[in-house]
């Protein structure tokens, strides 16, 4: 056994359930078991979030210095740990080491912590005259749900608990039935330095979900996943009156102008659309590309489609992998066996690769496809990119916006001024020019339309967890 196998090893054993006990994890790739996640009931998330409530007061009274102090003590931690987190979670969630993958994604865990501690959140000054002073201040909600996803396990963890805690919220944070592993050694990698009860972690079943969406004592709830699962929890969260950041499901769309270099733009189509093997609800569903360059475009991203090494994710060499379970990998065949039917061109891909593990899928270009099709109208979350061509800008704008999702989308051009005002006719919470999806942790991100509410990331984020309250009295001649 590896240095790195060791160590995860001895992570797991941590915060798995004893042996014949728990739900046994298959690793993504090969369906070999990795570990046991604790099946905890709604009496434990009930007594979870009971003790986050009793820590909270003391939590939020310790005051933005020092808790940003522990927040970078975490994100230490985390570093510390990367290299065996990396590996849990290219097991689990099926993602490879490299590329922008596994231990990418804990590159992100860290840094975006790190914003969150040292991110200055000012009271706002309101009035300040002769008669009135009065000011905003952001405080602490209370105690935080966060459920998080399988695609992106423990990035999008820190997304919801980094901010949450950082304003002097404790949160109790459910992960992914299918991804429980990987997140539970990170919360424990954290709680070495956070005081006890802070931040509690609780593995369950939907059941358990459905309870903390519900729970009296829950102030706030951030949940990313499907539009679907968005809803239950509007509805699950009207009872406590919670509030809610959702980030939900996407179907982004990218556009191609006339006059574009496909050249330029193949790679970065590429990776806007595959990265995490298509898994990321950001990611580029759809492409519309302009007659002129259409078949240019069509042919230099599935070039490096075929070209790009998947397999399993501990193999240095591999940047894809498999789908991360079976409902995601029949939607992802039957999406792709419709188009067939359908007349469009597959260009490459359009069948599972067998011969590297149940799960995965080839990466598939498919072309002389229209809106309509499932395989656009659907999020199909997985390693396939429809190409649609178009005539009129006016109208690939126009089918581009004729979904109700808007999570991000992009512009592609080689005329930065043509691209800037094309991203204002795009309705998505945001807009990427010449590239798709990436990120910054002081950029605040959110959707509109199905897409879900409310903004992450910087100062818009620190915002989001928090409750206001105006304070106001005499002005200066008082």
């Amino acid at each position: 056994m590896s240095d790195t196998a060791a160590a995860a090893a001895a992570l797991l054993d941590r915060i798995q359930a004893p042996e014949g006990q728990g739900r046994e994890i298959p690793d993504a790739a090969t369906r070999e078991t990795i570990g046991r996640a604790p099946v905890q009931t709604v009496t434990d998330l009930d007594d979870a979030i009971a003790r986050a409530k009793a820590a909270q007061p003391a939590w939020e009274a310790l005051g933005h210095e020092e808790r940003s102090a522990l927040l970078l003590a975490a994100a230490d931690a985390i570093d510390a740990h990367a290299e065996p987190l990396a590996w849990i979670l290219s097991r689990e969630q099926g993602k490879p080491l490299n590329g922008p993958n596994a231990r990418f994604e804990l590159g992100a865990c860290s840094a975006w912590l790190r914003t969150n501690a040292t991110t200055v959140l000012e009271p706002e000054v309101l009035v300040d005259d002769a008669d009135l002073h009065a000011e905003l201040v952001y405080k602490a909600a209370g105690v935080v749900g966060a459920i998080g996803p399988w695609n992106w396990p423990l990035m999008i963890t820190i997304w919801q608990i980094g901010p949450s805690l950082r304003m002097g919220n404790t949160v109790v944070a459910k992960p992914s039935e299918y991804t429980p592993l990987s997140v539970l050694a990170m919360l424990a990698v954290m709680n070495d330095v956070l005081p006890a009860d802070v931040l509690i972690g609780v593995s369950g079943d939907r059941e358990v979900g459905a309870r903390l969406a519900s729970h009296p004592d829950i102030d706030k709830i951030m949940f990313t996943g499907s539009t679907a699962t968005g809803r239950r929890i509007i509805e699950s969260s009207a009872g406590n009156l919670a509030r809610l950041t959702l980030e939900l499901g996407g179907n982004d769309a990218g556009i191609v102008l006339p006059g574009t270099d496909p050249a330029a733009i193949a790679q970065d189509l590429f990776w806007g659309a595959f990265i995490n093997t298509g898994q990321t609800c950001a990611a580029m569903k759809r492409l519309y590309v302009h007659d002129s360059i259409y078949d240019q475009v069509v042919d230099a991203v599935a070039e490096i489609a075929a070209s790009t090494p998947m397999g399993n994710g501990l193999d240095e060499e591999n940047v894809l992998g498999p789908l991360q379970n079976k409902a995601q990998f029949d939607i992802v065949s039957r999406l792709v066996e419709d188009a067939r039917r359908r007349g469009a061109r597959i260009v490459t891909g359009g069948e599972p690769a067998p011969e590297l593990g149940e799960l995965f899928y080839r990466p598939t270009i498919v072309a002389d496809i229209e809106d309509g099709a499932p395989l656009v109208d659907e999020e199909q979350f997985g390693p396939v990119l429809p190409v649609i061509r178009y005539t009129d800008v006016d109208d690939a704008f126009a089918r581009a916006n004729g979904l109700d999702a808007g999570l991000g989308a992009s512009v592609w051009s080689s005329d930065p001024e043509a691209a800037r005002e094309a991203a204002t006719r795009m309705q998505s919470g945001t807009v990427w020019i010449n590239s798709h999806g990436g990120l910054h942790p002081m950029v605040p991100f959110g959707g509109v339309k199905s897409s879900g509410y409310g903004l992450e990331f910087g100062v818009a984020g620190l915002k989001s967890v928090s409750v206001t309250q105006v304070v106001s009295g005499p002005g200066r001649r008082g």
